[in-house]
């Protein structure tokens, strides 16, 4: 490209016409050697080996002796070798890749490219009559000596990049240990040497036969239980644990041996980000929830969704909540002509638009205010969008705020804002229309719970064989969303403790926003209408398990933080179901999904309901409970069961 800019500048001078000067920068600028300085450096290299590995092979078959007869008959046929293994090696692609990441890989194909080029050489030699006689022992040992000055090369400019030489030595480095000498702890030693900013001092791993082994030229410690002594001989401060497929039980020890010998963890990128590229390996970050959750990743039909989203309106209400607005960011990526986000919130809704209206300015956002149980806003926006595919993400989920003085409130907006969403995309076609549900509406015991098991028979009562399909998805809790244990957890934390949780035995399912939305949409795409998707939450966890990790992530231990018991709320339960007593579940095509049989409803129900909700202006919690038994059969409101305030 700099020669073909000369004859550009140039050509005035040298009295060259446009036509012509057009030809020669269109042939400059199609041969890469001139156009790439350092590929003609590299070229240079390669024939230069090519020349002293054919005289050296001489120099070897006569023992440093050469007769003058054979100096001549040498230079006779490197006229003819050089420029052939050249042209060969070229044409192989041997000049495409980049030293500093030489590989087996690229051995191989020198090899290969060797092998080919001796036995052209050999041929053409043969066929141009030279009158030379080439000993058979210089097309041996010429291709061995080739094979080692290029291979060699290339892999003391990788090391000599990796500065693996001179960071043994490098002061101002990050000495660190990695926790898993598997796969994934040897590439994670290969990048973190290229990156030069860390020294990995060694592996451990609780495999006794990896111990004293070398990995990269790192040896391999001891136990995990040893990483005290280590720290502490070493001068150790960070500690990168890399066990991706290791249960999450192995990953808190993990956790709870770094915190007792006062180092900090750090873990590698998500598999998300790094297919995604938005990071590499050696991008290393704390640890977090979700990474001792160990829930493995979720396989999308991208291509259905593709379609299903693509080129076309989609609407997302409750849009500034935690599942709305992943649920956004994740509905993006598939490219929707346009995303409508409805939202009550206006900083929800303005967050959103500050987060997402600048980076993707090739899909049409749309950001309203409004509330989802005002009917007539609700027509004006599907009259202006047409959506194709609603996502209704709205409610309020907070289960103790909504037990007592709030609970007509939760029923008009979870019950009556579902049923007024839902009748505005039957009116307008809609293809689909996927309802947000939770755990908390199998044998609801608080009022919440039991809303978004009204909301859910709203949807199947509105099912009809043609039109709108309408699908429900249910799961339990979700890290980090607004409401939720985990920010709390962290609040308290930085107050210095105690943190409170409600009790030693209380557990719950767990998964992270992002496989919530994933799994979100996988059900979407599969529903036809009226099913009840279950995603697959794994185990349950113990909220105060839950919060020991948490302390220790922040890197305190149990004797600085410590945990109250408080006693259960009103409306909480001690666990949460997924399924209710008379349903059963069907299998999906997809791992983590099952089908939910549950108890449906006909129109005439569905009209009754709505009777009771418009009829009333405000109820009591008592009036309000008491009529929720009446319409759902398994709603049985929780007794407050405490316990004595305790701490440990």
């Amino acid at each position: 490209m700099a020669v073909a800019s000369v004859f550009v500048v140039g050509h005035r001078v040298c009295g060259i016409d446009a036509d012509t000067r057009l030809s020669l920068e269109g042939l400059l600028e199609g041969v890469g050697v001139i156009r790439n300085f350092r590929t003609l450096l590299v070229t240079l290299h390669d024939l230069v080996a090519i020349a002293l590995a054919w005289i050296f092979a001489y120099l070897l078959r006569f023992n440093f002796e050469l007769p003058p007869s054979l100096i001549d008959e040498i230079l006779r046929t490197l006229i003819w070798v050089v420029p052939l293994q050249g042209v060969i090696f070229w044409r192989l692609g041997l000049y495409r890749g980049l030293w500093r990441y030489a590989s087996v890989n690229d051995l191989r194909q020198i090899f290969l490219a060797i092998l080919l080029s001796t036995a052209c050489v050999a041929m053409a030699l043969w066929m141009m009559r030279l009158h030379v006689l080439v000993p058979r022992s210089v097309l041996v040992i010429g291709p061995t000596i080739l094979l080692l000055m290029m291979g060699g090369s290339r892999f003391a400019y990788r090391l000599w990049k990796m500065r693996g030489w001179h960071n043994h030595h490098a002061a101002h480095t990050n000495r660190v240990l990695i926790l898993g000498a598997n796969d994934m702890g040897a590439t994670l030693s290969r990048e973190l040497a290229s990156s030069g900013d860390w020294r990995v001092m060694g592996f451990l791993d609780d495999n006794a036969l990896r111990h004293g082994r070398v990995i990269n030229g790192i040896k391999v410690l001891g136990a995990l239980d040893s990483l005290s002594q280590w720290v502490e001989r070493m001068d150790i401060k960070r500690v990168v644990i890399a066990m991706p497929s290791d249960l999450p039980a192995v990953r808190r020890r993990a956790m709870t041996i770094c915190n007792l010998a006062g180092v900090t963890a750090l873990t590698m990128p998500s598999f998300g980000d790094l297919l995604d590229g938005h990071a590499t390996i050696s991008q290393l970050r704390a640890v977090e929830l979700d990474d001792l959750l160990g829930r493995p990743s979720v396989q999308l039909d991208a291509a259905g969704l593709h379609e299903l989203l693509a080129d076309k309106c989609v609407l997302v209400t409750g849009a500034g909540g935690s599942i709305g607005s992943e649920l956004c960011r994740q509905i993006i990526e598939f490219g929707p002509r346009t995303l409508v986000m409805f939202e009550l919130s206006e900083l929800a809704l303005y967050k959103m638009e500050q987060e997402l209206a600048s980076k993707f300015s090739e899909i049409s956002l749309v950001f309203l205010i409004g509330d989802v149980r005002d009917v007539a806003r609700l027509e004006q926006v599907f009259s202006k969008y047409e959506p194709a595919v609603v996502f209704h993400a709205a409610a309020y989920k907070h289960v103790p705020l909504l037990e007592h003085h709030n609970t007509w409130q939760a029923i008009r907006n979870n019950v009556l804002g579902t049923w007024s969403v839902a009748t505005a995309a039957q009116r307008h076609d809609v293809k689909k229309f996927i309802l947000i549900s939770t755990d908390k509406a199998v044998n609801p015991t608080n009022v919440m719970g039991a809303s978004k098991r009204l909301a859910e028979m709203v949807c199947q009562g509105l099912q009809q064989p043609t039109g709108t399909n309408f699908v429900v998805v249910r799961f339990g809790n979700v890290l980090g969303s607004t409401g939720s244990v985990i920010p709390k957890f962290r609040e308290q934390i930085a107050r210095g403790g105690p943190v409170t949780v409600t009790h030693p035995d209380i557990t719950r399912y767990f998964m992270s926003i992002e496989e919530a939305a994933q799994l979100v949409l996988q059900a979407g795409l599969m529903g036809v209408g009226g099913e009840i998707f279950v995603l697959d939450m794994g185990d349950p966890v113990k909220i105060v398990d839950l919060a020991s990790d948490l302390i220790r992530l922040s890197g305190f231990s149990m004797d600085d933080i410590l945990i109250e018991f408080t006693g259960l709320r009103p409306g909480e339960k001690l666990y949460e179901e997924l399924l209710a007593d008379n349903e059963c579940t069907l299998p999906t095509p997809h791992v983590k999904m099952r089908i939910a049989q549950a108890r449906t409803v006909d129109a005439a129900w569905l009209e009754d309901l709505l009777h009771w909700l418009n009829v009333h202006a405000t109820q009591s919690d008592a009036e309000v409970r008491q009529t929720l038994t009446n319409w759902i059969p398994e709603y049985h409101p929780a007794i407050h069961c405490g316990i004595e305030a305790s701490t440990q």
